[in-house]
């Protein structure tokens, strides 16, 4: 299974809405795509500092 779809699926069984699902199915693209399309689980939380310093 890919990676959004294990979130799509984490996301309803948690019962989230819609609106939030979305949300945060974009926002992880976007810390996709600010990475080079590096896949999340090669990244570490210096990527993540570096994602947010930018992106305020």
């Amino acid at each position: 299974m890919k990676l959004m779809d294990r979130v799509r699926a984490t996301l309803r069984v948690k019962r989230y809405s819609l609106r939030t699902e979305k949300t945060y199915c974009y926002w992880i693209r976007f810390f996709i795509r600010f990475h080079g399309i590096r896949h999340p689980a090669t990244m570490a939380g210096s990527e993540v500092r570096q994602f947010w310093n930018i992106s305020r």
